[in-house]
């Protein structure tokens, strides 16, 4: 697999980046009431994938045995994750906060499927968040991830399927519909569901973008705006003509326009809104990894990645501050404890004349897909 198909970040630190919005944990530890704390749980729920937004770039494979530590006081909380299978992948990771008010922890075992012109990841494994404070377990799964375009055309990315959250003690679930973009792209990016108890009765209504933000309103005024939008729409209706088809296996996937914003019901509340990304930061950020990994290249001489592993085969990464960070709010400016893009493995056993030459790099572990 061509290595431009790769983002210089292991997969194991992409994880981490579930935990971009934690104050949405912190502010579910402190709510008096489980509807209130399941509307914070679920917005996290919906946040952990938004750094997936333009993010088409496939990470790095971990060694079997290897972890990645992170420590954020600033965000009340620390993370580490370990690659515990390599055939199947999985990923586990545990986090707790720094204030012994929640743990989080879980593993990823995604399941691909290549369709032709994309590929499909159908995610497997149970994540947990624990409310200590409340005695409280909620379990879900992440949604679908599809790439499309992956042989020709313009990469983009989707989610969509069914998320369930379900709180263990008081019986609330929340159900949470990732939509397909349709055929032409109006329902891309958009959430909605609803959270209920345990007779199964609406107690609140979610909607919003997986990307962009997400808001909620009691079932009564959803109701009751979605009707007058069907009545217009009814009046407004016109046909359209779906007779140009295009050949499944010939034209790439046109990328749909998606809605800049959210249309807001009045009356809703405001449960979770993405952070700020810098500009144009899905077009900076390729370019830097390609002209990073083309420096080291003319440094070494060599035509292999511009990556070598950090610290025992099987062991724990050093600390290290990176120059390069993912393009979100959750890892960038600090130390951490993981890969060093320039760093070379040291292993026990490989001494003496000839040592160098049986050096590793990702390539011999590289695989597609995950």
């Amino acid at each position: 697999m061509p290595i431009a198909f790769n983002e210089p970040l292991s997969f194991l630190q992409r994880i981490t980046e579930y935990m971009e919005h934690v104050y949405l944990i912190h502010r579910a530890s402190c709510q008096p009431q489980p509807l209130e704390r399941m509307q914070s749980v679920a917005a996290f729920a919906v946040s952990a994938v938004a750094s997936q937004w333009e993010r088409t770039g496939k990470p790095f494979n971990p060694l079997l045995g290897e972890t990645y530590e992170l420590i954020r006081e600033d965000l009340g909380f620390r993370f580490i994750s370990e690659q515990v299978s390599h055939h199947p992948p999985i990923s586990a990771f545990h986090s707790e906060g720094l204030n012994h008010d929640f743990l989080f922890h879980g593993s990823i075992y995604p399941k691909l499927k290549f369709w032709g012109k994309s590929v499909e990841a159908e995610p497997r494994g149970t994540i947990t968040l624990e409310l200590l404070k409340h005695n409280e377990a909620y379990t879900w799964t992440n949604p679908t991830c599809c790439v499309h375009n992956v042989i020709i055309g313009k990469l983009w990315i989707e989610q969509y399927g069914t998320v369930e959250i379900l709180n263990h003690r008081t019986g609330h679930k929340c159900v949470l519909h990732f939509k397909p973009c349709g055929l032409f792209g109006k329902e891309l990016h958009k959430v909605e569901g609803h959270i209920q108890d345990k007779n199964k009765k609406k107690l609140f209504v979610i909607y919003g973008k997986w990307t962009e933000c997400l808001w909620g309103i009691d079932p009564v005024s959803y109701e009751s705006f979605k009707k007058q939008e069907r009545r217009g729409d009814h009046l407004r209706k016109a046909k359209l003509d779906d007779s140009s088809g295009k050949a499944d296996s010939d034209v790439a996937d046109d990328v749909p326009v998606a809605q800049e914003t959210v249309q807001v019901i009045p009356g809703s509340k405001l449960l979770w809104r993405i952070n700020t990304r810098p500009p144009n930061s899905a077009q900076i950020w390729p370019a830097r990894r390609r002209s990073g990994w083309r420096r080291n290249r003319e440094k070494r001489g060599g035509s292999g990645p511009g990556r070598r592993r950090s610290g025992r085969r099987g062991g724990s990464t050093q600390a290290i501050t990176p120059t390069l960070g993912p393009p979100t709010g959750c890892m960038q400016g600090i130390t951490l404890s993981g890969i060093s893009p320039t760093a070379q493995i040291s292993t026990e056993g490989l001494e003496g004349p000839g040592a160098q030459d049986r050096r590793l790099t990702r390539l011999d572990f590289l695989e597609w897909p995950l």
